[in-house]
């Protein structure tokens, strides 16, 4: 497993030995030592899944603590773009963000630890998203961004009239206004 460092500090992309032949391909998608190694000490409680059609975005998420999220997340069909939004107050890059294209051709990861918004966009009908998450759900710790910002002016890779969202998404606050937890 190669692990790598985005251009925002503890933001980590991961890229898993992948086996293939004529039945098929393996691979590791998860190893504790190897995870414990690359620095990434954390404890799953949960494993989450989504089912997208092209151009729903899921975002911009994250929770507060005590139940702030880390997630170790991928695409197993299908091909989204993913964000995150260093949220820390404290960190030189808040208020930047970035992002990866994650598929089930390229079976990259991406680790995103407590401290971050997170949102993804499905190119792709029928995506799988699959997140492993460090803290439990809490409906009441959640906070959220506008996924079209014109602060983080983020560049989603996608024809923006055409976005699907929830209308939970839909009313969710601008990032100047966002009193960040972390």
């Amino acid at each position: 497993m190669n692990f790598i460092e985005s251009p925002i500090k503890d933001l980590i992309i991961i890229e898993p030995k992948i086996w293939k032949d004529d039945r098929g391909y393996f691979y590791e998608s998860y190893n504790e030592k190897l995870f414990k190694a690359a620095g990434i000490d954390t404890n799953f409680v949960q494993d989450n899944q989504s089912l997208s059609q092209k151009g729903t975005l899921r975002g911009l998420h994250a929770q507060a603590n005590p139940y702030a999220q880390g997630k170790l997340v991928r695409v197993i069909q299908g091909k989204a773009i993913d964000v995150a939004v260093d949220i820390r107050k404290n960190s030189p890059t808040y208020g930047q963000y970035f992002s990866i294209e994650l598929s089930g051709e390229n079976f990259t990861m991406f680790w995103i630890p407590p401290g971050f918004l997170h949102g993804f966009i499905t190119l792709e009908d029928n995506t799988i998203f699959q997140y492993k998450v460090t803290g439990m759900y809490d409906k009441a710790s959640e906070i959220g961004v506008i996924w079209n910002d014109e602060d983080l002016k983020i560049d989603w890779q996608f024809d923006t009239d055409k976005v699907i969202l929830s209308e939970k998404d839909k009313q969710l606050v601008n990032f100047k206004d966002l009193r960040s937890p972390f």
